[in-house]
């Protein structure tokens, strides 16, 4: 009984392969042609800049960092007399990074990316350790939507209504 289920097993598997036989080849030839990744891909960790100054996103607060569960980033962000940091030094150790992608999620001001791109190989652990100035080079032109809330002019208050209208002519009839 077994050696039947086997041959049939075999047509079943050679049936497949004959199905697929006189396709297309899917293969990409890797040095000539490069397979584009899928934006939500997650790649290397990038340091993002603002694209009008040239200036990182990141204001050091240190999320990044804190939701790393490799601890692969390392921030060096003294604070100043007045209490508020600034970044000295950011560091990623590709090396430990598990590209889970959470520092990203993390970062409230659109200062990292996991980057799609993947010709980043080394012959030694210490080329997979990226300073501040490396992280940004490599990510100046990484497509990304700028999150960040943009500073506003004070809004001027609305101008009451005139005493003699009325809610209905006013069109706040219904609102609360």
């Amino acid at each position: 009984m077994g050696i039947w289920k086997d041959i049939k097993n075999l047509f079943i598997g050679m049936r497949i392969t004959s199905k697929h036989l006189g396709r297309h080849a899917i293969t990409v030839q890797y040095p000539e042609e490069k397979w584009t990744m899928p934006e939500r891909s997650r790649g290397i960790v990038v340091l993002l800049s603002d694209k009008e100054t040239g200036e990182l996103n990141c204001t050091a607060c240190m999320l990044c960092q804190k939701a790393c569960p490799t601890g692969a980033i390392t921030i060096d962000a003294p604070r100043d007399e007045n209490k508020k940091r600034h970044l000295k030094g950011f560091v990623v150790d590709h090396g430990l990074c598990c590209f889970c992608g959470l520092c990203e999620e993390a970062c409230n001001f659109s200062a990292l990316k996991m980057a799609t791109k993947y010709e980043f190989s080394a012959l030694t652990k210490e080329e997979l350790v990226w300073d501040v100035n490396k992280l940004q080079e490599v990510g100046r032109d990484v497509p990304y939507i700028d999150t960040r809330k943009k500073k506003v002019a004070a809004a001027k208050p609305a101008a009451p209504a005139p005493a003699g209208e009325s809610a209905a002519a006013t069109g706040t009839e219904g609102a609360v």
